[in-house]
């Protein structure tokens, strides 16, 4: 690999160039399991209750003196005895404590080195910075807009990458769909129907949710009821299990803890917790006939202090699930027993819509309807507010890239902020300016609606309600619809 100086931008030096391109992280070769992981399980669940809920965890949270942006009645804090125990851990998953290293030159001699392994691990674990292809494409104005029109499709609502070529997206009109980025064929994926012994919600509102494992073997999403999930396996997207029982209401949101365990968060304030397990994957792929299976969440718990279950992630630093509602606070689950273990009111109270995790630097951020806050993890103290520019306001998605967080708004614009610059992501073509992407117009339904609110050549544009990148952090697909409730339309793009 050869680098030329002179290419840099003037305000970058050489070395600070490399820090940007990659990170080694020296692992502990002795006592890498932590002093409780040894303990007997009563001791190891009550150590990890202190670890992750107690005070040791979120200190200023709890102490709720006015310094630290606490008011009586902002934070709430559950003991056990306010709920059973769920008899066993979902996840396991603990912290190590590593050193980083941000120099490019330490990534190419570990990888040099080729040093052995120790207990199926290297002494060096080196990786490319996941944004670096991200970070160079916008801030050069490399990223351009390809729209694709589909009529007669309602809002786009959620989207992930299945490979380098296909994405899939969820829509309110209830449609499952497969966008090929190459050919720009998008093709239709049915619905899961329920059992008779499911209860439909008294409305339908589409697909809210698209979630893929670790693994990448199985997606889960809404079913043809709004308050049951699909699961299906990938790559294949073959009908695995419709998941119902444990909603009233509709699924706004998901998150897989693990390869099989996945936690759905509905309007009626619950969560529930499935698992799908190999044997009802293998179960569905042997027979002869194909079908799919009917289950039953493991689980069933009711979020306190919440109206509506608007976002959630899985935080798999402190093994937490977040949750977002939509009377303006921030819950935290311990995701080992499912436990209820704080809940810590929002800065801003209106239209907390959107929620990510940045799990390198253990911050949350949340999109409401005139900002975007980021919050730490392990305090739940907001560290810092991030206004909206030029006027531009309803924050319906938000999304990490490595050091970069996206942030899709109701105005057809998705914008870019510098999480360790503290700043907005500046371009190099234009001095001072910071790098946005300007959505088109999509399609409309021309509804008597439309003509009378916009036909007087009033502005219109798409609300970006999702947005994800590639592996490669160089392709952005961005998809929504119109943010006013009475119309219908929708956005379709890829940014590359």
């Amino acid at each position: 690999m050869r680098f030329n100086a002179s290419s840099l931008p003037s305000n970058m030096s050489l070395s600070a160039h490399l820090r940007e391109l990659a990170y080694v992280r020296r692992n502990p070769i002795e006592g890498r399991k932590p002093i409780f992981a040894q303990l007997a399980p009563d001791a190891r669940r009550q150590s990890s209750t202190l670890k992750i809920g107690g005070v040791d965890a979120h200190p200023n949270a709890a102490n709720g003196h006015p310094e630290n942006g606490n008011k009586a009645g902002d934070f709430v804090q559950y003991s056990d005895s306010d709920d059973e125990d769920f008899g066993g851990d979902l996840t396991g998953l603990q912290p190590q404590t590593e050193r980083l290293s941000c120099n490019f030159v330490d990534c190419i001699g570990s990888r040099e080195l080729g040093l052995p392994r120790v207990g199926g691990n290297r002494f060096f674990s080196e990786r490319l910075s996941s944004e670096y292809g991200t970070r160079h494409m916008l801030s050069n104005g490399m990223m351009k807009e390809t729209s694709i029109v589909m009529p007669n499709m309602d809002k786009i609502f959620c989207s992930k990458w299945l490979s380098h070529r296909q994405v899939v997206f969820g829509t309110k009109c209830n449609k499952l769909m497969v966008f090929d980025v190459n050919t720009r064929q998008v093709d239709h994926i049915p619905s899961l129907s329920s059992s008779e012994n499911s209860s439909p919600p008294e409305a339908e509102c589409g697909i809210h949710a698209i979630e893929i494992n670790p693994s990448k073997t199985l997606l889960a999403t809404g079913g043809k009821q709004a308050n049951d999930i699909a699961i299906y396996r990938l790559p294949t997207l073959d009908p695995i299990c419709v998941g119902e029982g444990a909603h009233k209401d509709w699924i706004f949101d998901m998150t897989w803890l693990d390869d099989q365990f996945v936690v759905s968060g509905s309007r009626d304030g619950t969560l529930g917790v499935w698992r799908v397990s190999d044997d009802i994957v293998s179960q569905v792929t042997k027979s002869e006939v194909p079908s799919f299976l009917y289950t039953t969440p493991d689980l069933v718990k009711i979020s306190k202090n919440t109206d509506r279950v608007r976002s959630m992630c899985f935080n798999k630093n402190q093994t937490e699930i977040a949750v977002i509602s939509c009377n303006g606070w921030l819950h935290c689950w311990d995701a080992n027993r499912m436990k209820q273990i704080m809940s810590k009111k929002l800065p801003h109270g209106t239209e907390n819509v959107c929620l990510a995790v940045d799990n390198d630097c253990s911050t949350y951020a949340v999109g409401s309807k005139q900002n975007t806050d980021l919050i730490d993890s392990r305090t739940l103290q907001a560290v810092k507010k991030i206004t909206s520019r030029n006027g531009q306001s309803n924050i319906r998605s938000v999304s990490f890239q490595g050091n970069i967080l996206t942030i899709g708004n109701g105005n057809g614009v998705v914008l870019f902020w510098d999480v360790r610059a503290g700043k907005h992501l500046e371009s190099t073509m234009n001095t001072n300016r910071a790098v946005s992407l300007k959505a088109s117009r999509g399609w409309v339904n021309q509804s008597d609606q439309y003509v009378n609110d916009y036909g007087n050549n009033q502005r219109y544009s798409p609300a970006i309600y999702t947005h994800c990148y590639d592996t490669s952090g160089t392709r952005l697909f961005a998809a929504g619809g119109p943010l006013q409730i009475g119309l219908k339309g929708n956005y379709l793009s890829l940014f590359q």
